[in-house]
């Protein structure tokens, strides 16, 4: 079972109650992106897919990543066209919010992370973005103005 217990609830995938959520990426190789996810931020691989068509899903502490292989419009989505990103075109990206981004950037970058820059300060936090083997944009970030407690 793949369940994540927050505030008395139990999150899994999939839910056996309510709901969870998964962010879907489309990918050139599922295979290559679950290694990626797997090796730089720990992921757990829970499918890799299959040839007739299955996506690759991945857990990343309480989420979930569902990894596909881009294609055509189909009867659900009739007007869709599912590919990798553009890099330099970018409308929407994960965002990994971290305890302690220095060491983040140190142990991700040591798996094979390619960060845009180092971790920089704006707006009351510490923040940097990584690319993954498809282009899809990972900001990584450390709030510096909230108080806990």
């Amino acid at each position: 079972m793949n369940a994540v217990q927050i505030d008395q609830k139990s999150y899994e995938m999939p839910p056996r109650e309510g709901i969870s959520i998964t962010y879907f990426l489309t990918v050139a190789d599922i295979e290559r992106s679950a290694r990626y996810y797997e090796k730089v931020f720990g992921a757990r691989i829970l499918s890799r897919g299959d040839s007739k068509g299955a996506p690759g899903y991945v857990q990343i502490a309480n989420t979930w990543l569902i990894l596909n292989v881009g294609g055509g419009p189909t009867p659900d989505k009739p007007t869709v066209t599912l590919s990798v990103p553009d890099p330099n075109h970018i409308n929407s990206f994960m965002n990994i919010r971290v305890a302690d981004i220095q060491a983040c950037y140190k142990l991700w970058t040591s798996r094979g992370a390619k960060f845009i820059t180092e971790p920089l300060e704006k707006y009351g936090e510490w923040r940097c973005y990584i690319r993954d083997p498809d282009g899809h944009l990972i900001e990584v970030g450390q709030s510096t103005d909230v108080k806990y407690g």
